[in-house]
């Protein structure tokens, strides 16, 4: 009786257990990579049968896109969010660039090195990894876009410029995952370049000596 009445009150609902594996999986990921993601994996997270969370996860490839997305979207929201917030957009450069640049995001950056990777034979996951791509094209060319509007900043290609901005950015970062030393502070001499990109006065972009 004692054991039928533990099963009752450990039962979850759909919504709740669902909710339980995507935590797992984003857990995992966060600590060992997407390609730590399996079902058996997961479904230790949790402590459950790997057979539950097959019901809840149409298969590991979905199971790994959607987590990654999770991932990164919640990061472009809340970099996003920090930027709405300042007055200008020279300032909103200065501090992206400073954000993504100080080595406390080295967590989400390992998840996209690893994304590019597994995509190449996840479709899933490589969809994903392009919409994410875009999104944060589309919150830099905004904020060059405001720069060219108010005189800040001098591109006639907002677009493109943000497309070789964050690939500067994705190589630098990617670098310092295995504390490559190319450079003593790859922050300051990404500000640089930037500056010299787009235009604006030397120093402004280096949010932290602001």
């Amino acid at each position: 009786m004692s054991s039928t009445t533990q099963k009752r009150a450990t039962r979850k609902s759909p919504a709740e257990r669902a909710a339980e594996i995507t935590e797992a999986a984003r857990a995992i990921a966060l600590e060992q990579g997407l390609s730590a993601i399996t079902l058996r994996n997961v479904a230790s997270h949790v402590g459950v049968a790997s057979g539950l969370v097959a019901h809840y996860q149409p298969n590991v490839d979905a199971l790994v896109a959607g987590t990654f997305t999770a991932i990164v979207a919640a990061e472009t929201e809340e970099v996003a969010g920090m930027l709405a917030a300042l007055p200008g957009p020279v300032e909103r450069l200065a501090l992206l660039l400073d954000t993504l640049m100080d080595g406390s995001r080295l967590d989400v950056t390992a998840v996209w090195v690893e994304a590019w990777t597994l995509g190449r034979r996840n479709e899933a996951l490589a969809a994903c990894v392009r919409e994410q791509m875009d999104a944060w094209q589309a919150v830099l060319q905004a904020v060059v876009e405001d720069g060219v509007a108010g005189g800040h900043f001098e591109t006639d290609d907002p677009a493109s410029l943000a497309w070789q901005i964050l690939g500067m950015i994705d190589g630098l970062t990617a670098q310092s995952l295995v504390r490559w030393g190319g450079v003593s502070d790859r922050g300051t001499h990404l500000a640089r370049a930037v500056e010299g990109m787009v235009g604006a006065a030397r120093g402004s972009l280096r949010a932290s000596a602001r």
